[in-house]
């Protein structure tokens, strides 16, 4: 039997599937109890937030683990306006990290993840602010799709509506959740979503307060109090444990947290719907009541539970296959009744839930592993590759493995094999992607958003997810027939048959995207036929950390990488800028030329390229120098390579961390260029990198030659050679040798040298006091990027030295003009710049310079970690003149 017959061109939406890029999910005997229980709960909770790590970890632990409920977590943005801890990623890049530790975390908490199209631009003071760069109506719109998909009993927000809440998008997402918790339930909003889903209204909308939003002393006995401070016996740890480990997956933001164990109160204030007296759960039935004709199921549930050997789970797969009958016989008659899974019947929706529950539930009871691997971690669009597929048994319940194969490209293989305890069953099976394909980009940065919004393309094509009738995958919401067009400028044929469209609005939410392929399993268990979907996965070994995965990545033909972020031409001097190309298969020849603004020009004007092998690499060197009509200020460059008549200009970027898969991306081949007029004092600068940045390239740019310090190298005879010294973003946070250092780093200020300070976080120093004089820092900040400037000593040298800096180098900044300002300060240290977000009071400690010896002391908030490698030229000036101050 051909498995697309079986599967009737639906890949079930399996929420325990294992997370792409990790090793296959197994589960211990007491998981699987966890498990059992959870079946006969059906209820659900949605948490929702503004960012990353804004999400109460211990409570959704707890409603996960200790209420059994389905739990999620709504955060609007994907934090890419932070700052990043543990590299030098800013923006998109670390938005790509930041999803990726949240979904570790749901991986340890339990809980499951959703994203809108917000974008975090960067600090907001109001919700006011937020919502002219937002918009509004779509991140509304957003939360109300999950909502609608999810179907919660309960939201949940963890920030108040007003300024209590700090952070302008803190407010802005409580402000949205109280919208989308009536909007969710009205027909007449978003009717576009209901060819999809239906309304959905939830029973309350509550708030997690607690002591960091109420006044010390007041009372909380108003407040719904729930104890997540249990122990689950069934997991060995505490929610405050598993809340400490699910936390710490946020290390690009430092929030590594110590485990929590005992009684843990949260407070819940009612905020809108039917209000409880002690319970958020109040009036919810959480029994299979709630479905009609359920009660017997939940009864079945309740014997295999009894039954239960912790010895031998797979004495339970037969119980667990009648519990799957009695949910699919009632499924039939809910659609016979038309009350399918998106009918407006909305107790029917736990059915499809409560099946893919029972399904992972059966493999886990069997020790059913499962396994897709490739041998290498890209391919390309047109590329034939084999897949090993590893099927393992460890029980004696009698398997067979009917039919296998890649899901959506039209050739299955019929096994027929019974599998053997502990044996295991290996099959190769044959994939050639579709010449048409689209690279693995994440699919919110496809396409260029806004500031404030992130833009989801129409459609995106798959190589993998069955049929093209539906575009069930794992994570994606079931969707009608979708059109591919074909003829000119479309598909073929036999490409609509390989690929998979998912359409804009079953995109929105997904945490990433789908795997680039599936293979399909049909066994045959005790009788009963089951389906499961695997993604295929890249598999290697390492010899430090042993066995690895990463997720198997689409890559275009060829990439385009610029080396360098921006380059800046102080003079009519020629700069080498390369240009690396790298093969995504074998045998790619073409040209590569730079696309430059009026008045500039290269040398070549093209280079040819010859990659005989995937992976292949071949840099190449063009001298770029501004003409006679090039105009002062910034522009950009493009690199644009051409293979049989088709161009490329995105570049290829593995973003690698041990505690998140490697994610690939493919950045546009741009760079910026910058022409001004620039003069420096000084040659030599030591750079101490605080928690990462690009500012040492920057100087390199300006001409100087930049030394990278180790906490070694700071010696009184080390850095008298040095005409400045400068610590990189957060290095008093992050530097704990710093402590013994300070000593004698101001012995060289004190002897003549120069130190800048860049932007120190004004918690978690090393040492209470980083500059030679009292200084008290605060997060303070002025997030208007093009905030009014105003020179408050206009004869300080470090304005008029060696560059005459004006107004206008306050131009074009982004996403903000500066952070973490001291809010008290020594006389010793001179003011030299002052400025305010809009209704607010002038912050002047933007810098701060200091006479300490013969030497200088600055410290500076000013955001020059983004405006450099954005090729701001007033940046470019500024710093010069800090590291050329005394000179």
């Amino acid at each position: 039997m051909r498995l697309r017959s079986i599967v009737a061109g639906a890949l079930l939406a399996l929420p325990l599937l294992p997370a792409a890029a990790q090793a296959p999910k197994t589960y211990s005997s007491s998981e699987i109890l966890l498990g059992l229980k959870k079946l006969n709960v059906l209820g659900s909770v949605l948490y929702m937030a503004a960012h990353p790590d804004d999400e109460n970890t211990r409570l959704i632990a707890y409603m996960a683990n200790g209420r059994l409920l389905e739990t999620g977590y709504l955060s609007c943005t994907r934090g890419d306006g932070g700052q990043n801890l543990i590299g030098p990623e800013l923006r998109e890049q670390l938005g790509v990290i930041r999803t990726q530790e949240l979904l570790a975390a749901r991986r340890i908490d339990g809980g499951r993840q959703f994203f809108t199209r917000a974008n975090d631009f960067g600090f907001s003071k109001t919700s006011d602010e937020t919502f002219t760069i937002w918009d509004k109506e779509q991140v509304l719109a957003d939360m109300v799709w999950v909502i609608r998909q999810r179907r919660p009993d309960v939201l949940i927000t963890r920030f108040p509506p007003d300024p209590r809440a700090g952070h302008g998008h803190h407010q802005a997402s409580a402000i949205l959740a109280a919208e989308a918790f009536d909007a969710a339930g009205d027909p007449k909003r978003f009717p576009e979503q209901l060819k999809y889903v239906q309304p959905w209204q939830p029973k309350r909308l509550l708030w997690n307060t607690g002591s960091f939003f109420v006044k010390p002393g007041e009372n909380m006995d108003g407040y719904l109090k729930v104890d997540a401070g249990g122990y689950n016996p069934l997991l060995g740890q505490s929610y405050g444990e598993m809340a400490a480990r699910s936390r710490s997956q946020h290390k690009s933001q430092g929030f590594g947290s110590a485990a929590t164990r005992g009684e843990a109160l949260e407070y819940l204030q009612y905020v809108k719907g039917d209000k409880p007296k002690s319970d958020p759960f109040e009036g919810v039935d959480m029994t299979w009541n709630r479905v009609p004709g359920g009660a017997a199921v939940g009864k079945l549930v309740d014997e295999v539970i009894r039954k239960y050997d912790p010895a031998n789970p797979s004495a339970s797969v037969a119980g667990l296959l009648k519990v799957r009958a009695g949910i699919v016989k009632l499924d039939q008659q809910a659609k016979m009744l038309g009350g399918s899974v998106s009918s407006k019947k909305p107790d029917y929706h736990w059915l499809k839930s409560k099946q893919e529950q029972i399904e992972e539930l059966i493999r886990a009871s069997l020790g059913l592993y499962l396994e897709a691997t490739i041998s290498e971690p890209t391919v390309a669009p047109g590329q034939a590759v084999a897949v090993r597929l590893d099927v393992l048994s460890r029980s004696v319940v009698p398997i067979t493995v009917r039919g296998a194969g890649a899901l959506g490209f039209g050739r299955d293989t019929t096994v027929n094999a019974t599998l053997s305890a502990e044996k295991v069953l290996s099959l190769r099976l044959p994939i050639r992607f579709a010449a048409q394909l689209s690279t693995s980009q994440p699919y919110w940065l496809r396409e260029a958003g806004t500031v404030g919004m992130y833009r989801v393309p129409t459609e995106l094509l798959l190589a993998a997810g069955g049929e093209r009738k539906a575009t069930q995958l794992p994570g994606v919401a079931a969707a009608p027939s979708e059109h591919i067009p074909t003829g000119e400028g479309g598909a073929t044929t036999q490409e609509r048959n390989a690929m998979l469209l998912v359409n804009q609005q079953n995109l929105i939410g997904l945490p990433e995207n789908p795997a680039a392929a599936y293979i399909g399993l049909q066994i045959n268990v005790l009788g009963s036929p089951l389906f499961y979907s695997v993604p295929v996965q890249y598999k290697s070994t390492d010899p430090v950390e042993g066995e690895k995965y990463r997720p198997l990545a689409v890559v275009p033909p060829v990439a385009v990488n610029i080396g360098g972020r921006a380059y800046v031409f102080a003079d009519n001097q020629p700069k080498i800028v390369p240009v690396t190309l790298r093969a995504g298969k074998a045998g790619v020849k073409g040209a590569v030329t730079l696309t430059l603004p009026n008045g500039w020009k290269s040398e070549p004007a093209s280079f040819n390229f010859d990659l005989a092998s995937k992976d292949a690499e071949q840099t190449v060197q063009f001298r770029v120098q501004p003409g006679v009509g090039a105009a002062e200020g910034k522009t950009e460059l493009r690199a644009v390579a051409t293979v049989d008549g088709q161009q490329y200009s995105r570049g290829y970027q593995a973003i690698e961390y041990n505690h998140i898969p490697t994610q690939v991306l493919f950045p546009e081949a741009i760079a910026p260029l910058v022409k001004l007029d620039l003069k420096r004092k000084g040659q030599e600068i030591g750079y101490l990198m605080g928690a990462g940045d690009e500012v040492p390239d920057a100087l390199r740019q300006i001409g100087y030659n930049v030394t990278l310090l180790k906490p070694e190298d700071i010696t009184d005879q080390n850095l008298r050679r040095f005409d400045a010294v400068v610590l990189g973003i957060r290095a008093y946070n992050t530097l704990d040798r710093l402590k013994t250092l300070q000593p004698t780093l101001l012995k060289y200020v004190e002897n003549g040298g120069n130190m800048v300070v860049q932007y120190v976080v004004n918690r978690g120093t090393v040492i209470p006091q980083i500059g030679p004089y009292p200084l008290t820092l605060s997060s303070d900040r002025v997030t208007v990027e093009n905030a009014a400037v105003t020179f408050l000593k206009p004869q300080q040298p470090l304005l008029n030295t060696p560059n005459k800096i004006t107004a206008k180098d306050f131009e074009g900044w982004v996403q903000e003009q500066g952070l973490y300002y001291p809010s008290q300060w020594d006389p010793k240290y001179q003011t030299v710049l002052s400025s305010h977000d809009p209704n607010e009071s002038a912050k002047e400690s933007a810098i701060l310079v200091a006479d300490y010896g013969k030497g200088h002391y600055i410290y500076t908030g000013l955001s020059l970690f983004r405006e450099l490698p954005a090729g701001v030229p007033g940046a470019y000036r500024l710093l010069t003149n800090m590291v050329s101050l005394g000179k």
